[in-house]
């Protein structure tokens, strides 16, 4: 059979077959990269599972400390846009406050200074944090008032919010403002 002009069909049926047969090809192309990059993904998976102790001895390296900081500042500042309740208004009379309250219940992990942490603090893991650090202190009151409030898991950061008044944790957090070593803003007591 012949066409009008006088070419036969199967010239165009080849064509479309191998535009077919290129589109399969790129598929297949396509799916075999992929494939290679999911077996590679899965043995970094598990050769950086092989990595990770469990052991409290060891000290964290360098960038397991940084990125499980940068997390739990990221969490903690997401948690704490809410719910944190007015701070008492007398800000000297909190801090005294503070002072016996953080003697009773931070002094045990923290060390009275809270920047020498008692045996108890030094073997923890996380190590039971230095207060008066810049990390630390970079937090503002609110974020503060919601880690002594909540706690934060798997740290040993216990929460207060069940055994301490609002009242009482807010007192804390302006005691820990004037903790030597405070850099933050919001630190200074009043003149």
């Amino acid at each position: 059979m012949t066409c009008r002009r006088g070419r036969s069909p199967e010239p165009t049926l080849s064509l479309a077959a191998d535009g077919f047969s290129g589109r399969a090809s790129w598929m297949k192309r396509w799916i075999l990269v992929v494939l290679i990059a999911l077996v590679l993904a899965v043995v970094a998976v598990i050769v950086g599972l092989t990595q990770i102790r469990l052991d409290a001895l060891q000290e964290p390296g360098h960038l397991e400390t940084f990125l499980a900081t940068e997390v739990k500042h990221l969490l903690v500042h997401r948690s704490s846009r809410e719910g944190i309740p007015p701070a008492p208004t007398n800000l000297q009379q909190s801090i005294d406050e503070g002072d016996k309250l953080y003697a009773t219940d931070c002094s045990m992990c923290h060390g009275p200074d809270g920047h020498t942490p008692t045996d108890s603090g030094r073997w923890m893991y996380p190590r039971a944090s230095d207060l008066t650090s810049p990390a630390v202190q970079h937090y503002s009151n609110g974020e503060l008032f919601w880690i002594v409030k909540n706690g934060i898991r798997l740290s040993g950061m216990p929460a207060f919010g069940r055994v301490e008044s609002d009242e009482h944790i807010w007192n804390l957090v302006h005691y820990l403002r004037t903790m030597r070593g405070s850099a933050h803003p919001e630190s200074k007591p009043p003149q």
